[in-house]
């Protein structure tokens, strides 16, 4: 501070013709010596003005700079506030110290703790440590600067598993629980927010019994403290550290002291005496030397001399220059028209107040200027604590802070790091692991937000990023992965050809339809033999086109369903098995009437001749066209996607539209074969040599044992397979009506020709009447 007021007095820009005075009191960190101070100044005698170089006498207080303690400078603020006089602290750091309405004096060229806190926040953040621990000294420094941190913590997602407080007049009691609960926790980073003699007693209990390592994170107050070092096991510390700067003069300065120069102050005599380990004067202790005036400053190697690293040094040296800047103003209001200021002038502390929340001005390359709260720009170093080649620990700068920036871009890391135990790996310290990508967030009982389990999503969800809350649905046709972390389409399934049972089932119908064309060739190069001839061949030939039609159609129900093969598959099916339910119904009754001809004076079989034969077939049918075509004209079967059968696949299928058309051709169907099978079994005793009623009856039951079965396993078959049991209805019935009716008869016609002659015929007609 006196390097700076020498500094302004000798210039010729600031302040020019104009010599400030000061006083320098010491505090001792005692609450009663900074009252008496702070009445002290502001009781000052009026202002004095002296036209000669002497100004030894004491005049009227128009600044103050300190104090450097938060607790403190709140004490002095609220004395010297009530009259007006500006105070500039170089360390006090207390966000409270911000609030205007409180200290409206109170100006500071050290940043706030909050943004302090706002900082200290984002680190511990950006190196991923979510479970931490806090320790604070129990002063308006601690409380206020961890209220601070907190707060932004929990903003950030940052979790506290303790909170722990002491001063450094607690008994050692205290001091040991609080080591005790650092001991035993499972946070592995510890933010302290206190001053370095209060740290250094927690630190010095930690020391004497063996400790989990810790990640230590500190505020400007410890970081930066070179005596601090000493305690190993907090190598790999982080913190803030106040900008250090190079002031131009300030070691000539600090290494210009003479005998005479230190015989005048106490306190320089007492620096001198403990450097030099000599006595200045005539009285020693035992063992004592005198010094003999050969002591060199120049030799002299101590955190004095040293002037490379200022800190706190630099902003005690912009406090003057800040309240110096602001009398400058207010003494010389137009400095371009005078280089001089009117020192003469009546001065006001109100004035001074008012002018250096105006300041704004460039120090060494370092903007100066206060916000409305009073607070600088807020600028940091980020330390580093890092182990040097040589085994000690060094205070290395690693890093940059500019709360000026825009948000994200405040922090620069620019060099190695060094964690705790000396290791260049980011550490680990979070309550829970995070949730990898497929899984959500459920959090613990009673602990806070960052403990928590992760649990799969359920099925049909999925989450696609680290630490999620909630899982996301997949839309209708989309189903998770294996993961759970992206949504895929769902394979689409439908009773194609290029599976097993659609190629088994595909062989039976063409070879059914193929096995029904060979019948029929086959009777028709035996259509003169009288067994063709006796069954009726017209309805017969028609009988076995129904039946090629009945196995071709089921080839419509394999493949992806479209709207086109959807109306054509249960038509085409119920209008084939109509046809052939009228033919097997026709045949029926012929047989009915070819017995009532042969009773004496029967005519009937003119009523049911060819013609008749063919016009019932064709009335039968056209009823089923007609209940089919206004099952497509009302309601068609269309294709849709199933998505309720199966979660993970969609079946392709189709449709009915109207339920009560499918079942009205299904009913007309059934309507048809019961009749059939009732007349069968009416005419199964007629005698007749080639009576088909027996045949007819057998494939009739088992016609209607398979379509009985059908409709429960049709009903409960899930997708594709509702499909298979429809197409294996419509094959088991078509091969139990070949098989039934025409089988007896091919083996006649290939293997027992002799049983297929009008001799045999009419033997066995004859038997039969006999």
């Amino acid at each position: 501070m006196i390097f700076a007021i020498e500094e302004i007095n000798n210039s010729t820009e600031l302040l020019p013709g104009v010599k400030l005075g000061y006083q320098i009191h010491d505090s001792c960190f005692y609450v009663p010596v900074i009252v008496h101070v702070a009445f002290q100044l502001s009781n000052s005698p009026d202002q004095a003005f002296h036209t000669g170089d002497n100004c030894s006498q004491s005049g009227m207080v128009v600044g103050v700079v300190g104090e450097s303690g938060s607790t403190r400078s709140m004490i002095m603020s609220r004395i010297i506030g009530s009259f007006d006089i500006p105070q500039v602290s170089y360390f006090a750091t207390c966000a409270c110290l911000s609030d205007k309405m409180q200290y409206p004096n109170f100006f500071r060229t050290v940043p706030s703790d909050q943004f302090q806190a706002d900082a200290l926040a984002k680190l511990v953040k950006h190196f991923g440590w979510t479970w931490i621990g806090a320790v604070r000294s129990d002063t308006d420094y601690g409380n206020n600067g961890m209220a601070s941190f907190l707060l932004t913590a929990q903003k950030e997602g940052i979790c506290v598993e303790y909170s722990v407080s002491f001063h450094p007049t607690n008994p050692r009691s205290k001091i040991q629980r609080v080591a005790d609960v650092i001991r035993r926790s499972t946070a592995r980073v510890v933010v302290a927010f206190t001053a370095s003699f209060e740290l250094t007693l927690l630190l010095e209990e930690l020391s004497r019994e063996a400790s989990p390592p810790r990640q230590w994170v500190g505020t400007e107050a410890w970081v930066t403290n070179p005596d601090m070092l000493k305690y190993g096991f907090c190598a790999g510390a982080f913190g803030f550290g106040i900008e250090q700067s190079v002031i131009p003069g300030l070691r000539d300065f600090l290494l210009d002291l003479s005998p005479t120069k230190v015989a005048s102050s106490p306190m320089l005599t007492e620096f001198w005496e403990v450097a030099f380990n000599c006595r200045l004067g005539t009285f020693t202790a035992t063992g004592e030397r005198m010094c003999d005036g050969t002591e060199d400053m120049q030799t002299l190697q101590n955190p004095y001399t040293d002037t490379s690293q200022l800190r706190i040094t630099n902003m005690v040296y912009k406090a003057v220059y800040a309240l110096a800047h602001a009398l400058h103003n207010t003494l010389c209001p137009d400095t371009n028209s005078s280089t001089h200021c009117d020192k003469y002038s009546k001065l006001s502390t109100k004035e001074v107040l008012n002018q250096l929340k105006k300041v704004k001005f460039n120090l060494n390359g370092y903007d100066v200027s206060f916000d409305a709260n009073g607070d600088p720009v807020a600028k940091y170093e980020l330390i580093n604590w890092q182990k040097s080649h040589r085994g000690s620990i060094e205070i290395v700068t690693v890093g940059h802070y500019d709360g000026s920036l825009p948000a994200g871009q405040e922090f620069q890391i620019n060099t190695k790091l060094m964690f705790m135990e000396g290791v260049t790996k980011v550490p680990k310290s979070v309550c829970s692991d995070r949730c990898r990508p497929g899984t959500r967030k459920v959090l613990q009982k009673g602990k806070p937000i960052c403990c928590y389990d992760c649990v799969r999503c359920p099925d049909g969800e999925i989450s696609n990023s680290t630490d999620s809350l909630d899982c996301t649905p997949c839309s209708h046709e989309f189903w998770p992965n294996a993961e759970s972390n992206t949504c895929l389409p769902k394979p689409v399934e439908f009773l194609s050809y290029d599976e097993v049972l659609g190629i088994i089932l595909a062989a039976f119908s063409v070879g059914g339809a193929c096995l029904t064309i060979m019948t029929a060739v086959l009777f028709y190069q035996h259509r003169t033999s009288p067994i063709v001839k006796a069954n009726n061949s017209e309805l017969s030939f028609l009988l076995l086109f129904s039946l090629t039609l009945c196995f071709l159609s089921s080839l419509t129900f394999i493949g992806a369903p479209s709207d086109w093969s959807c109306m054509l598959r249960h038509t085409a099916f119920a209008i084939t098995f109509v046809l052939c339910m009228s033919c097997i119904l026709g045949k029926t009754i012929v047989v009915l009437m070819a017995f009532k001809a042969t009773l004496p004076g029967s005519n009937v079989m003119k009523w049911f001749g060819p013609l008749q034969q063919r016009i019932t077939v064709a009335c039968i049918t056209f009823i089923q066209v007609l209940i089919c075509t206004i099952w497509l004209v009302v309601s068609p079967p269309f294709p849709i996607k199933n998505l309720t059968v199966y979660k993970k696949r969609i079946i392709l299928e189709c449709a009915l539209g109207s339920a009560v058309g499918f079942w009205g051709v299904l009913g007309y169907i059934g309507l048809l074969a019961v009749f059939c099978l009732v007349l069968a079994i009416l005419a199964r005793k007629l005698p007749d040599s080639f009576n088909e009623a027996k045949l007819i009856t057998f494939s009739m039951l088992i016609f209607c044992a398979v379509w009985i079965t059908f409709i429960p396993a049709y009903v409960s078959s899930p997708g594709k397979f509702t499909v298979a049991v429809e197409i294996f209805a419509i094959l088991a019935s078509s091969f139990g009506l070949i098989f039934c009716i025409f089988a007896p008869k091919c083996f006649i016609i290939l293997f027992r020709p002799d049983k297929n002659t009008k001799k045999q015929f009419l033997n066995k007609n004859k038997s039969q009447h006999i």
